[in-house]
């Protein structure tokens, strides 16, 4: 019996002793996407700074993607262009910003297809979440179905690959008005192909 209590008692330390290892790593993790993510505050101050003035459209905007979605811990601060007669491309550009690395020149361009027509010119504030590093932000990113919200003149939708979400904010001249499907591609390089 005590030669059983010996050998027992030294697999409970040692698993204790890993559990608190895995429990620590795990809380230094959330501490420091914590602090790598950007505050309600921070955002609503760096999009009014970016627009212009900080409207009631663009604070509910922000307030409910927040609400939906947590902290970015990245954003792109933009212009972008548009336009459909049933087939549409999107193009735009802006800095990449994140608290944890330097900012970033980065395009994006995309095709749509549907019920749709008009043009528009848009300043873009887009919010990122659980981007892991800048080059995972390179790639296609599918508009989610029904993500769609328009406030006072500010609209958001989402965009989402795998575990990364963005939630482009747009606000802008022109019209356009319908219902379409399709993608941004965020590229290094500027190019006139919305593939």
């Amino acid at each position: 019996m005590h030669a059983t209590i010996r050998r027992t008692i030294p697999l409970i330390l040692a698993t204790a002793f890993l559990f608190t290892l895995a429990t620590g790593a795990r809380a230094q993790q959330q501490a420091q996407a914590e602090e790598e993510s950007y505050e309600q505050n921070e955002i609503l101050q760096k999009a009014g700074e970016f627009f212009g003035s900080t409207t009631e459209g663009l604070a509910k905007a922000i307030e409910k993607v927040f609400a939906e979605q947590g902290k970015p811990n990245a954003y792109v601060a933009g212009e972008e262009i548009s336009g459909a007669i049933g087939i549409g491309v999107r193009y735009g550009d802006g800095m990449l910003n994140r608290k944890a690395g330097a900012a970033r020149k980065v395009f994006w361009q995309g095709p749509s297809i549907g019920f749709d027509f008009g043009g528009n010119a848009s300043k873009v504030f887009v919010l990122i979440y659980h981007l892991p590093d800048t080059e995972s932000l390179f790639q296609r990113f599918p508009a989610v179905a029904g993500s769609f919200y328009f406030v006072a003149g500010v609209g958001v939708n989402y965009q989402q690959s795998g575990d990364i979400i963005l939630a482009p904010i747009r606000t802008g001249v022109g019209l356009r008005a319908g219902v379409n499907v399709g993608y941004m591609h965020y590229t290094k390089e500027h190019s006139w192909i919305p593939l």
